[in-house]
């Protein structure tokens, strides 16, 4: 009887046990329950309002309280800042309640990173907000909320009985706080998105420059309102159309395709459109790193348009009156260089202030005698007059314009070479004294912008073609929003009076490439040295001899 009895105690004990951990489990499956619950509600919005108002309600319903509050910490203002509430008597959101980010019950938790429960209030507490005291709850619990490996907020909730959250609560709140942490936090960075993307829309439609934006594949994805004032064409006939599919002129659509190559050499250029407006385009690839799609080396392309409309009236009015001015001024200027020669010859005389202002007189009838010049060249060369194409070696044409120029580079201790490559047939078709100009218009210009120990290089070479020839040097670089204009009469990147010239060099030798049917180009990054080079087509510059 007593094994029997003792038997039967044994399974009593056992039964108990089992209902206590059945309870226990059936309880712990609820707490995870009301975890998802809340964490599947709060995650389905990227508002952060909505994101704030569902995770409080949810909360209330999971844990049965009364009121529930949650507050976000700013950091800069070192505050807690009360984002939103439910159940509460009094509106603490309008304006919001503010609390030193180390004072109260939410400085306690912050410090401790720990929930921190508080069954027995009475209102006589010491609050960081007195009127607090006012909503007469009787238990509080506040539990960190983590984000990213830091405390972001606290949530609280509230009831008006006392002894009404114990420590199994105390962690059931903690992770629901961390869930709503996460969807908090992923709200908030949405909206920080929401509002760069604003700015950054306003400040793209405010500017006067005209932007188009594409992905890898030349697909247009973004198109500013002074693009669609310069191109005269809708953004929305644009947007999700890639450029050689898009409704732009032809004159627009195949220089910005062709600066898209990878081989290719420009990546400014100005086009004059059918209304005489001239607008000038910067095309830039935009690269990066991708976390994603590893395989893919290039996000896009971003492509700048600036109407120099104005600047381009200017600059013909300009040469308009200046080209007038030097053919009036040859006259009279050679009458005033006759004048001085024969003054120096009666005055003979050593002094050597009256030999410095004669000198002085003779420096600006020749640097005036050399801008009229140069006018007079960009003339011819655009009219056709005198250009004739003939047979030229070009390594010989290399090798004297390369010597004649040593001299000069030697005074700056500048290293100048040359090279040929040998694919580049010995006789080419061109006019020899105009491309020895434009070659040494392209050194003089190196030489008086790099510096002492710069290197200079003349390089000859085919591709695609045509015959390249490229003037490389070593020094300061060239802005890349400088390279639109500078084959532009009298444009100077550095208006720099040191430095002495026309402005009409590079315009020059801009006429020369066109008149042979080619082009001028210019690769430049500031601090990495500068290419000027002249691309000829082959078919036009090789002959059979």
């Amino acid at each position: 009887m007593t094994d029997l009895h003792n038997l039967r105690e044994q399974n009593r004990r056992l039964q108990e046990e089992v209902k206590r951990a059945t309870a226990e489990i059936q309880l712990r499956v609820e707490h995870i329950a009301a975890i998802n619950r809340v964490a599947a509600k709060v995650g389905v919005s990227l508002s952060l309002d909505d994101t704030l108002n569902s995770a409080l309600q949810e909360v209330c319903n999971v844990t049965g309280a009364e009121a529930s509050g949650l507050s976000l910490i700013n950091e800069d203002r070192t505050e807690v800042i009360l984002r939103a509430q439910l159940g509460w008597e009094n509106d603490y959101t309008s304006p919001p309640m503010r609390i030193p980010i180390d004072e109260g019950m939410s400085g306690r938790v912050i410090h401790n990173d720990e929930v921190l429960v508080h069954n027995d209030l009475t209102g006589v507490e010491d609050f960081a907000v007195s009127r607090f005291s006012d909503e007469d709850f009787r238990s509080i619990a506040l539990a960190p909320m983590h984000a990213r490996g830091k405390i972001i907020g606290i949530l609280s909730v509230m009831s008006y009985d006392p002894d009404e959250f114990d420590k199994v609560f105390a962690v059931v709140l903690q992770a629901i706080a961390d869930n709503v942490a996460v969807a908090v936090h992923n709200a908030v960075l949405y909206e920080k998105h929401v509002e760069n993307e604003k700015q950054l829309g306003t400040i793209l439609n405010s500017t006067a420059d005209g932007i188009i934006a594409t992905d890898n594949h030349g697909r247009i994805s973004l198109v500013n309102h002074a693009a669609e004032k310069m191109l005269g064409i809708d953004a929305n006939h644009l947007i999700n159309h890639t450029l050689g599919n898009a409704p732009i002129p032809r004159r627009i659509q195949d220089p910005i395709l062709l600066t898209m190559l990878p081989e290719a050499e420009n990546r400014t250029f100005q086009v004059t459109l059918e209304s005489e407006r001239v607008l000038s385009f910067i095309v830039s690839q935009i690269t990066f790193e991708r976390q994603v799609d590893q395989t893919a080396d290039n996000d896009g392309w971003v492509i700048v348009l600036q109407d120099v409309t104005h600047i381009r009236e200017a600059e013909i009015a300009r040469a308009k009156f200046i080209q007038a001015a030097a053919h009036d001024m040859r006259n009279p200027l050679s009458v005033t260089q006759s004048s001085i020669n024969l003054l120096d010859k009666m005055l003979e005389t050593k002094d050597e202030d009256i030999r410095e202002i004669i000198d002085m007189a003779y420096s600006g009838i020749d640097r005036l005698q050399n801008l009229i010049d140069d006018l007079l060249q960009i003339e011819k060369i655009e009219s056709g007059y005198g250009f004739n194409l003939r047979e030229t070696d070009i390594r010989e044409l290399i090798r004297e314009v390369t010597l004649s120029n040593k001299t000069l580079m030697n005074d700056k201790s500048i290293t100048m070479g040359s090279y040929v490559a040998d694919d580049v047939p010995y006789i080419v078709y061109i006019d020899r004294d105009w491309m020895q100009r434009a070659i040494h218009n392209f050194l003089d210009n190196a030489r008086k912008y790099i510096q002492i120990g710069d290197t200079v290089e003349v390089n000859v070479y085919i591709k695609n073609e045509s015959l390249h020839i490229e003037v490389v040097d070593t020094g300061p670089g060239i802005p890349q929003v400088a390279q639109a204009r500078l084959f532009d009469r009298f444009y100077r990147v550095d208006d720099n009076a040191v430095i002495k010239g026309s402005g009409l060099g590079l315009a020059i030798t801009k006429s020369v490439a066109e008149a042979h049917g080619g082009n001028v180009y210019v690769k430049s990054e500031v601090g990495e040295g500068s290419i000027f080079g002249i691309t000829i087509p082959m078919e036009d510059s090789e002959r059979d001899t």
